[in-house]
């Protein structure tokens, strides 16, 4: 076996190709013109600011000036600029800031905004301060609203009025939500069971004929069951899954009712209970100090 090309027994390393005059041929080197380099620069300079400026305009954190909260409220362009507001406006509020104050009308008028997101918002900022005039009104007729969180938010916010009307939306926001198929047609994408998702989050889609359906979870939280399977042929008012709802909620619901719970509400908390991986020590030290309270207050009011 012959040895390896070596500079001592007179061979060239096998990568450099040799030219007429017995030399080894330097590999060409292509100068970036300035023009180019200047182009490269500035894409390079744009992957990295477009992420931020995404960042920096959806992130909620940002402060903003009061002005600036009286003009995100108003930008009906752009939803998430209102939400942004809001949870500034909130700040304020549990700091007892009185110069928001006179931004107090702008959050019952959205109560009624098209958009989910800015009226779930707007139930729990209601709650920051119950001094604040047609704020329990508000969030009263809130009870009825077509979302299930934003009925939840607005009940959560009426037990620091003392008002317990929204009881039974808080006992439904410790219950799994159900995703209904509202068209027939065939399932052609599914979710899988025990997958965690945020609210609005894709949970399955329908084909029927061209038209699509995406059916989303109202909630946050995990995948419970799935009841189809991709290529299934499924009726209108089908179920399709359940999805369990996140921590966030459950402790805020649980915290509620250790308020305003009553025994019948007892079924629904002592699943938290449980000594289960899914459900975390804080849960359910919570579940158990709920229980007890309701019992307590029970029995103190027997005669």
């Amino acid at each position: 076996m012959g040895s390896p090309p070596s500079p001592e027994n007179g061979d060239l390393p096998a990568f450099a190709p040799e030219d007429s005059s017995g030399k080894a041929a330097s590999s060409p080197h292509h100068k970036m013109s300035p023009r180019n380099r200047a182009l490269f620069f500035l894409t390079a300079w744009l992957i990295v600011l477009m992420p931020f400026l995404f960042w920096w305009n959806t992130w909620f954190g940002r402060q903003l000036s009061d002005k600036q909260i009286g003009e995100f409220l108003n930008d009906e362009k752009h939803p998430r600029h209102i939400q942004h507001a809001l949870v500034q406006l909130g700040e304020h509020m549990v700091r007892h800031d009185p110069g928001v104050k006179p931004l107090y009308p702008e959050l019952i008028r959205l109560a009624w905004h098209p958009v989910e997101e800015v009226r779930n918002t707007d139930a729990w900022v209601m709650g920051q301060d119950t001094s604040g005039t047609g704020f329990h009104e508000a969030l009263l007729k809130m009870l009825e609203d077509s979302s299930p969180m934003v009925r939840g938010n607005a009940a959560l916010s009426l037990v620091r009025f003392g008002d317990s009307s929204g009881r039974a939306q808080i006992v439904a926001l410790l219950q799994s939500a159900r995703i209904i198929a509202s068209r027939s047609g065939r399932v052609t994408d599914v979710d899988q069971a025990g997958t965690p998702i945020h609210q609005g989050g894709l949970v399955a889609k329908l084909q029927d004929g061209r038209q699509t359906t995406e059916l989303r979870s109202p909630i946050s939280g995990r995948i419970r069951t799935i009841s189809v399977a991709p290529g299934t042929h499924i009726a209108a008012g089908t179920e399709i899954a359940t999805v369990d709802p996140g921590d966030g909620q459950v402790w805020e619901a649980l915290r509620a009712l250790y308020l305003i719970g009553q025994t019948g509400d007892l079924p629904a908390i002592g699943p938290y209970q449980r000594e289960l991986p899914e459900i975390s020590d804080r849960i359910r030290q919570q579940a158990l100090l709920t229980e007890k309270s309701i019992r307590d207050r029970a029995a103190a009011q027997q005669p």
